[in-house]
């Protein structure tokens, strides 16, 4: 009997790897190309650029009854071909269709998130579905195509079809995992290496910024550098850090002021991790704290930080922009909540085993494609 016989609204939780390979072999998940390799993750599954973007006039969801093809019909300014590489430009929005498409039974959904090295490049990336009235968000039994919205907010990236720059987490039963579960779980395996009581505890385990730096240089992040060159998304550790971001040492009590507009890579005070029977995403703290927006790419991995959580463990990289005015950052600001939920079967694959995990044992890390 496969597994999918056998889920009912009682059983709650993101698939692992190995159902998510069920779902490619039952043509759930649908591709006309092979699947590459790794590219089935702990808790997800990477999605590729199909062979074509249209350049577009403006962010869209399609709403009820409406197709993303008829929103390009109107928005659509010009289309590009991807297979030998195309460049998306600085502060333009592009839409691209996906190479895997669903076929989602009644009690699976789906959400998506940009990997995180689409994240450290500040390359704004969202899912849209046929019918959509989110983004990100896949409905329960939805049957169709899926698209990328792409929109390069500091560097303009060179991608090509089969580039991955987003990724899909599908969950069956229950939508929210309460406090109770997150308080239990920070009992039995410290979720983060600092002292929280209950009252800490709330929509998620708090995540704090570090200002003060851990190296004898005193770094504690760093700043794009707006005018820099092109970025190709497949490059790995190619780019020389210097030409593309300014290092910011710490300020002591003075704390960080975040310029609107520009965008920032600093690392959590805390180290966390996940256990390897459980799955994490990272979601903003509270706008009434401040108006700026922090880690775009949400989705931790089952085992991320469990083998060094003896030894120091690993990090959260922060990606960070202020809106509207400036805004003083403080050491130790809370500014982001890992939300945990729990795998329905434990993954034959965890994050950083045998996967050549980019950012297992991080600290203060910018993305796979610049030279260590």
């Amino acid at each position: 009997m496969s597994f999918l016989d056998q889920l009912d609204n009682s059983i709650g939780g993101a698939l692992p790897s190995q159902l998510v390979g069920q779902l490619l072999d039952r043509n759930i998940i649908r591709t006309s190309v092979p699947i590459a390799e790794n590219q089935v993750q702990p808790a997800s599954i990477d999605l590729r650029l199909g062979d074509v973007a249209w350049r577009v006039r403006a962010s869209f969801l399609p709403g009820k009854g409406a197709t993303v093809e008829d929103c390009i019909d109107r928005l659509g300014m010009h289309r590009m071909e991807l297979g030998d590489g195309a460049v998306l430009e600085r502060d333009c929005v592009y839409i691209v269709p996906l190479l895997e498409s669903l076929d989602l039974p009644k009690n699976l959904r789906a959400t998506a998130n940009p990997k995180s090295s689409t994240g450290r490049l500040d390359v704004f990336t969202r899912l849209i579905t046929d019918g959509a009235v989110e983004f990100d968000q896949v409905a329960d039994g939805y049957s169709g195509p899926l698209y990328a919205e792409i929109s390069p907010r500091t560097f303009s990236v060179l991608v090509r079809t089969g580039s991955r720059l987003s990724q899909l987490r599908i969950r069956c039963g229950q939508r929210n995992w309460g406090d109770e579960l997150h308080v239990s779980l920070h009992r039995s395996h410290k979720l983060v290496d600092v002292v929280l009581n209950e009252r800490d505890i709330r929509n998620g385990v708090p995540v704090s910024v570090d200002l003060e730096g851990h190296s004898s240089e005193g770094l504690v992040g760093y700043r794009a550098k707006r005018h820099a060159g092109l970025i190709d998304v497949d490059k790995v550790n190619f780019y020389d850090i210097e030409e593309f971001w300014a290092p910011m040492d710490c300020h002591h009590s003075h704390g960080l002021i975040l310029d609107p507009g520009e965008f920032y890579i600093l690392v959590s005070k805390e180290s966390v991790q996940i256990p390897a029977d459980y799955a994490a995403e990272m979601v903003a703290y509270d706008t009434l704290v401040g108006e700026f927006r922090v880690h775009y790419a949400g989705f931790f991995d089952p085992g991320f930080g469990v083998v060094e959580a003896r030894g120091g463990g690993a990090r959260a990289v922060l990606e960070v922009r202020s809106f509207e005015v400036p805004f003083l950052l403080e050491h130790g600001q809370r500014v982001g909540r890992l939300r945990y939920e729990p795998m329905i079967e434990s993954p034959e694959l965890v994050y950083g085993q045998d996967l050549n995990s980019n950012y297992q044992a991080q600290g203060l890390k910018l993305s796979k494609h610049f030279k260590s």
